[in-house]
């Protein structure tokens, strides 16, 4: 009996020692993965003249990871081999930061999962950025990701534009906003939420000079003047970034409710 006893202590220490075993190893190929994608980061960030801190390229890994992870159960992004989502998700948000000040307010319209506005925060911890979207799940995932990463001074709201300007009008130096609208409507969301002389930083693709060529009656109507247009080519992928300046106060009437914006755009 002591002998029967004694072989299956023996063989639930084996299962013990090589469910231990197992989980080493796992844990060493995951980190050998992370250090992996760090090393990646950083040189792609490097030929952009970011510098990244250790801390930065962990941080930028995890929320890879979470948003991976999140995107199995709800609809995040397309995106998810690691490659891509480092030019086309991590990179592409993260040279906005070239247009932003130390210490400044941003409001990111449309955050959806977190591009622009989490890579903002994670490469300048100094902004005080305020995630906006319309989505409640999404909202939820993008406060997760902000314990989780444990960043300071950005919140996540969830609100519709319409009615987040009500008792935000002209709070905030910059706006962002990627993948969000066409460039008419994004003005009308965008500049009743700066201040006068704030900037909106509006991210986009290769035909900017024509949706700016038709947006030049919300401009006016804005009180907004497009300073500039920034071209880049990110890994074969061409990008723009518009620079619109807010030049004075204009209407409260704006954005303008039941999906207005977008259904009949001042253009």
């Amino acid at each position: 009996m002591i002998n029967k006893k004694r072989k299956i202590n023996q063989g639930f220490c084996k299962q013990i020692n090589c469910k231990q075993k197992d989980r080493k190893k796992y844990n060493t190929k995951l980190t050998k993965k992370r250090e992996k994608m760090q090393n990646r980061l950083n040189s792609i960030f490097l030929k952009y003249e970011i510098n990244l801190s250790p801390q930065q390229a962990n941080q930028l890994t995890q929320f890879y990871a979470l948003v991976v992870e999140k995107n199995k159960i709800m609809n995040l992004t397309t995106i998810t081999d690691e490659d891509e989502f480092i030019v086309k998700h991590i990179l592409d948000s993260g040279l906005g930061v070239k247009f932003l000040q130390d210490n400044a307010t941003v409001l990111d319209i449309g955050s959806g999962a977190g591009f622009p506005g989490i890579v903002l925060k994670i490469l300048n911890p100094t902004l005080k950025i305020t995630l906006l979207d319309s989505v409640r799940k999404k909202v939820d995932f993008l406060n997760e990701v902000i314990q989780k990463l444990n960043l300071k001074n950005i919140t996540a709201i969830h609100a519709r534009v319409e009615d987040f300007a009500k008792e935000n009008y002209e709070s905030f130096d910059y706006v962002t906003s990627r993948a969000v609208a066409y460039l008419s409507t994004l003005l009308e969301y965008s500049l009743p939420f700066l201040k006068i002389n704030g900037k909106m930083i509006a991210y986009k693709g290769p035909l900017i000079e024509e949706e700016l060529n038709n947006a030049q009656n919300s401009l006016k109507i804005l009180c907004g003047k497009a300073e500039n247009i920034i071209k880049l080519n990110i890994e074969d992928n061409d990008r723009a970034f518009l620079i619109v300046t807010k030049t004075k106060s204009c209407s409260r009437a704006y954005p303008r409710a039941k999906n207005l914006p977008r259904v009949k755009p001042l253009n």
